[in-house]
Order: C-alpha cells, then sequence, then structure tokens
C-alpha cells in the first residue's frame, strides 16, 4: 500500500475525470491522497473531495506562498477562522518561494511564520513548500522557539546538508517524480537518507515521473516514484511502501 502525500487532484485540470483519476489510484494500490490547500478559493473543494471520500482523500489547511499577496493577512484570517471549523491533518502547503517573483518577500517571510506558530498551536504537522529559499527557509524556522518541528519538506529540492539540516529538526523530505529524472541529484540524495525520513508524494498535476514527463501527472504514478526508490535503495517495493506509508500514517495520524 502506498501513500500519496501531496496531491492537487481537486484543481480544474481534473474537473472531466477525477473519479477516474482516484479509481486509477485505488487500482495501483495507492489507498490514500493527501490534499495540501493553495488559499482560500481551494478549501471548500478540498473539503468536498475530502468528504465524498472519507479515509481516501484527507485535507489539509494553508496559504501557498505564491499566493501571498497584498492580501495576505486576510487570507491568513481566513486560515485560522478555518481551522477551528473543520479536521485538518496538515498545516500546508506553506512555506517560501523565491523563484518566480520576489516582490512579496517579507510578506512570505510572516505569513510562513504565522502559519508555522499555527501548526505548533494546533499540534499539526506543517507541509513546507521551499524554492530558491532554503536559507530564507531555515532562517524563519531557526528563528522559532522550538526544540522540534513535525512536518514534510515537500518536494525536496535542496542538497544533502540541507536534508540533513531538515531531518535534524524534525522534518521528513517529500519525494516525487524528480527522482525518476535522468541525473537527477535527488537520486544521491535518496541514497543517502534512510527510507524512515521519507515520504512519497506525486504533486499532481505537476511533475510527472518517467515514462510521463511532459504530461499530467496523477495519484496512480506514484508506484513509478516508489520502484524507482527501492531501485536506488536495492530494497523491495514492498520494503518502500511498507515504512513510507508507516512514516505517513504517523505524521499525520491516519486511520
Amino acid at each position: 500500500m502506498l501513500i500519496d502525500t501531496h496531491s492537487h487532484i481537486y484543481l480544474k485540470e481534473f474537473d472531466a475525470d477525477r473519479d477516474l483519476v482516484i479509481e486509477r489510484a485505488l487500482n495501483n494500490s495507492i489507498l490514500k491522497i493527501l490534499l495540501p490547500n493553495i488559499d482560500s478559493h481551494s478549501v471548500l473543494e478540498i473539503l468536498r473531495l475530502s468528504e465524498k471520500y472519507r479515509n481516501i482523500c484527507y485535507p489539509m489547511i494553508g496559504l501557498h506562498p505564491t499566493s501571498v499577496k497584498e492580501n495576505y493577512e486576510e487570507e491568513l484570517s481566513f486560515i485560522n477562522n478555518w481551522i477551528s471549523k473543520n479536521k485538518f491533518i496538515a498545516i500546508g502547503e506553506i512555506g517560501m518561494d523565491l523563484y518566480w517573483d520576489k516582490t512579496f518577500v517579507e510578506e512570505q517571510k510572516i505569513a510562513f511564520n504565522t502559519q508555522v506558530q499555527l501548526s505548533i498551536k494546533h499540534n499539526l504537522p506543517a507541509v513546507i513548500h521551499i524554492r530558491n529559499a532554503f536559507a530564507e527557509t531555515f532562517s524563519v524556522l531557526e528563528s522559532i522557539n522550538k526544540a522540534k518541528f513535525s512536518g514534510v519538506f515537500h518536494c525536496f529540492s535542496g542538497n544533502l546538508v540541507d536534508a540533513q539540516k531538515a531531518i535534524e529538526m524534525g522534518f521528513l523530505l517529500g519525494i516525487g517524480g524528480v527522482v525518476t529524472y535522468k541525473n537527477a541529484s535527488l537520486q544521491e540524495i535518496v541514497k543517502e537518507i534512510p527510507l524512515e525520513k521519507l515520504v512519497l508524494e506525486t504533486d499532481s498535476p505537476y511533475l510527472p515521473p518517467v515514462p510521463f514527463r511532459g504530461k499530467r501527472n496523477e495519484s496512480g504514478y506514484l508506484i513509478f516514484i516508489a520502484e524507482k526508490i527501492a531501485e536506488i535503495k536495492n530494497i523491495s517495493l514492498n520494503k518502500v511502501g511498507e515504512i513510507t506509508s508507516e512514516n505517513a500514517r504517523e505524521l499525520f495520524r491516519l486511520l
């Protein structure tokens, strides 16, 4: 059994065949799909899907860093209000993204800090998005007075030093389709990091694994990521599924 710890199957890219996508995932032994939030516009669709597919789809709540704009305080207030209304498995996805735009760097730092504090307050793991911002992300985390955190560095894209630092802080690493790409440096990191510190994810509809590059990603493709990790570590696919799924169950307190 595999768990897709990060999938956006509630987005419009799946409007035509969402039920079939979930059916294909189940047929590929992906029995749980975790849904990270983006902003106030995505919450209701995530909750609707989680209600329809109870014990399969699970909702998170958070403000994605690329959604941090002039109205970020209003968005954070919205998220804070929703936490008390529904049961969420994590605060996510949150973090820092300086790849596309650096206009709201300071606002991103504030929003990230605020949401990590929310994860601590509500005893929920934090699902962290980082792109071109490892130094800034670690700076925010180090400014928070907490010995150890709980959560995932989603779609991990750092180096081995970043990986080890994240793990020492209490985070797991989310490994997705990039690990299947030819000459991906992530393969060397996966080789060095214990399987007990990894969880699997697709980030659907983005970053599809080989042999689906250039196409829409979906949760059923998680099997290709698991197979690649099994190859890198020279262990069985069943072992990859067993350990990474247990990691996810424990972190997100899944049934």
